[in-house]
């Protein structure tokens, strides 16, 4: 069975989380991607704190396509350097990791 990853991802918008979400489920570069409203992000960027409203995206998908998910991603982010983090699933459901896997394919493309 492939290694499954659960993949965070932050997006400044909810369309650019919703555009974002649609690809990589509809690329079969996840199963399932939930989208979490009202994240509020404190970080430092270019040498000034800062705090912005975000939404937060999980992915859950396999090692095997994660550097495609990681290309599809900043293909369509407008931020120049989008968070995207993978944490390896260490245990879960038999029957829900094989879902993921058998939902999650290689092969990206970029979209038109």
């Amino acid at each position: 069975m492939p290694e499954h990853l659960v993949v965070l991802i932050t997006a400044g918008s909810q369309e650019e989380a919703s555009r974002i979400a649609d690809a990589l489920v509809t690329e079969l570069l996840a199963a399932c991607v939930s989208v979490i409203p009202g994240v509020t992000s404190v970080y430092r960027w270019e040498g000034e704190m800062q705090r912005d409203e975000e939404w937060l995206l999980m992915a859950k998908s396999t090692r095997g396509v994660f550097e495609d998910l990681v290309r599809c991603v900043r293909a369509l982010h407008s931020y120049d350097l989008p968070e995207i983090i993978a944490l390896p699933v260490v245990a879960g459901s038999e029957a829900y990791l094989r879902w993921v896997a058998g939902e999650v394919h290689g092969g990206w493309h970029a979209l038109d």
